[in-house]
C-alpha cells in the first residue's frame, strides 16, 4: 500500500473526528502500528486542533483583578479608621463593620461572576469553533467519497516543497482543496488556484493558508487539463506570476 496516498486519503481527519465507520477505524489502527509515518500524520491533526481551541480562548483583563482588589483594601482601611471611637459607640461601628464585609462579598462575587462569564464566553467561542470545524470536515468527508470527484496531487515543483490536494467534482464543477504543505507568507502576498485550460489558466481564487487540515471551497470549474499554485501579491486581479509557481497536478479525465 501506498502509505502517503492512504494519508491523503482524508482517512486521519475522519478517524480523529468520529467520523469512520467501525471498519475504517479498525484497518486505521493496525496501519498505525505498522507505519510510524502515519502515527506522525495522526498526533500532527490532533495537536493542530487542540492548538485552535487553545488559540481562541479569551483571558479576562489583567487590569480587574488589580481593580477589584484595590478597592477592598480602600474598604478595608475606612472600615479600621472606626476602631478608634469611642465605646458608646460600638453599635454604629459593628453596623460599619458589617457594612464594609457586605461590601467586600459584594466586590468578590462581581469579580468572581465576571471571571466566571469570561471563562464561559471563551468555552462557547471555543465550541462553536470547533463546531464548525467539525461541519467542514464532515463535508470534506462526502465529498472525499463522492464517485464523481477526482483527487488531484500537487506536488511541489523544483525548489519548492508546497503540495496540496485538490477535490474536482467535474459533474457539479465543484473545486475544493486541502492543503498539506505550504510555507507561510508576508502578509503581503497570497496563495492562489489556477485551473489550466489548454495553454490558458482560469482563476480559481486566493487563499491564506488555513489553522489546520480543512477544506477550502474554491472556484468552480468545468474544464481542467491541470492545476497549478502560484504565490501572488495580496488581491491579485491579473493573471499568473509563473516565476512564483509552486506545485502543480494534472488533472486525468
Amino acid at each position: 500500500m501506498n502509505i502517503q496516498e492512504y494519508i491523503s486519503s482524508g482517512i486521519i481527519e475522519s478517524y480523529v473526528l468520529g467520523l469512520a465507520s467501525a471498519e475504517e477505524r479498525v484497518e486505521f489502527d493496525k496501519m498505525c502500528e505498522l507505519y510510524p509515518e502515519l502515527r506522525e500524520a495522526r498526533t500532527n491533526f490532533e495537536l493542530s486542533i487542540e492548538k485552535q481551541a487553545f488559540q481562541n480562548s479569551i483571558s479576562p483583563p489583567a487590569s480587574s483583578k488589580d481593580k477589584i482588589w484595590s478597592a477592598i483594601r480602600q474598604s478595608t482601611e475606612k472600615s479600621t479608621k472606626v476602631i478608634t471611637m469611642e465605646p458608646r459607640q460600638g453599635r454604629t461601628t459593628g453596623l460599619q463593620w458589617f457594612a464594609a464585609a457586605a461590601v467586600v462579598l459584594l466586590l468578590l462575587a462581581s469579580y468572581f461572576a465576571y471571571t466566571l462569564y469570561t471563562k464561559n464566553r471563551a468555552l462557547q467561542a471555543t465550541i462553536e469553533h470547533n463546531d464548525s470545524l467539525i461541519n467542514k470536515m464532515t463535508e470534506g468527508e462526502k465529498i472525499m467519497h463522492n464517485p464523481n470527484v477526482m483527487v488531484v496531487n500537487m506536488v511541489g515543483l523544483k525548489g519548492s516543497s508546497s503540495s496540496a490536494n485538490v477535490y474536482w467534482d467535474s459533474t457539479s464543477t465543484d473545486v475544493y482543496m486541502v492543503v498539506k504543505n505550504m510555507p507561510k507568507l508576508p502578509s503581503d502576498k497570497q496563495y492562489q488556484l489556477w485551473a489550466l485550460i489548454g495553454s490558458k489558466p482560469v482563476n480559481l481564487g486566493l487563499f491564506d493558508l488555513p489553522e489546520s487540515n480543512v477544506i477550502l471551497k474554491m472556484k468552480n470549474t468545468q474544464e481542467a487539463d491541470a492545476f497549478a499554485i502560484t504565490i501572488e501579491n495580496r488581491g491579485n486581479t491579473g493573471g499568473p506570476d509563473l516565476g512564483q509557481l509552486q506545485s502543480m497536478g494534472k488533472a486525468k479525465l
